[in-house]
């Protein structure tokens, strides 16, 4: 026990560092408009939540599922999320998928600095919550959730969660963006028209 707890004062020692080195004092919250104007407020909302630009950022079987959720059977695109963009400064989203270890760590952390505000973090899979099942004291790499280095918005449990996991955290992403989920149903039901 004693082992592991050791282990476990290195990793938040590390993180603590890393805190420490691109956030100064602490990660600093949005701290919004300098003037609310009250609808246009509510439009500029509504858009953003209905064009999250994520970042590619995959790290391991998560990065699969996410790729299948852009294709043809889910197609995020109809939900205002579809430009996956290789650059940081293109991106408000980032969805991080998979194992975080101690070498990809500042790399996150760069990547999130480089996005503009507003911007917006998912962590997708148990390894990126919790670090899943590498997060043992044999692995003393891992970063036991990816929430000790940035700010995450919304979790997606799974190993891996499925493409629906992965639309369903981007309409509670969308609901916290906009206080409303998608208000347009893409395909309606016949017995409800």
């Amino acid at each position: 026990m004693e082992k592991k707890s050791t282990e476990n004062s290195a990793i938040n020692k590390y993180t603590a560092d890393l805190q420490q080195r691109f956030f100064g004092s602490g990660v600093t919250e949005n701290q919004g408009p300098l003037l609310e104007v009250g609808i246009a407020d509510k439009i500029l909302k509504f858009c953003q939540a209905n064009s999250l630009w994520p970042m590619t950022f995959g790290l391991a079987c998560c990065a699969i599922e996410m790729m299948a959720t852009g294709m043809a059977r889910i197609d995020m695109s109809r939900y205002g999320a579809e430009v996956f963009r290789p650059s940081a400064r293109q991106c408000d989203l980032i969805i991080v998928s998979g194992t975080v270890n101690k070498k990809i760590a500042p790399a996150l952390m760069t990547l999130y600095e480089q996005m503009p505000y507003p911007k917006w973090v998912i962590a997708m899979g148990n390894c990126a919550i919790s670090g899943g099942p590498f997060a043992v004291p044999e692995n003393y790499n891992v970063i036991e959730g990816v929430d000790r280095l940035i700010p995450v918005d919304v979790y997606i449990p799974g190993c891996p969660p499925r493409p629906e996991a992965l639309m369903a955290g981007l309409f509670k992403l969308q609901e916290k963006i906009a206080g409303t989920r998608h208000p347009f149903p893409q395909m309606p039901h016949p017995e409800n028209t």
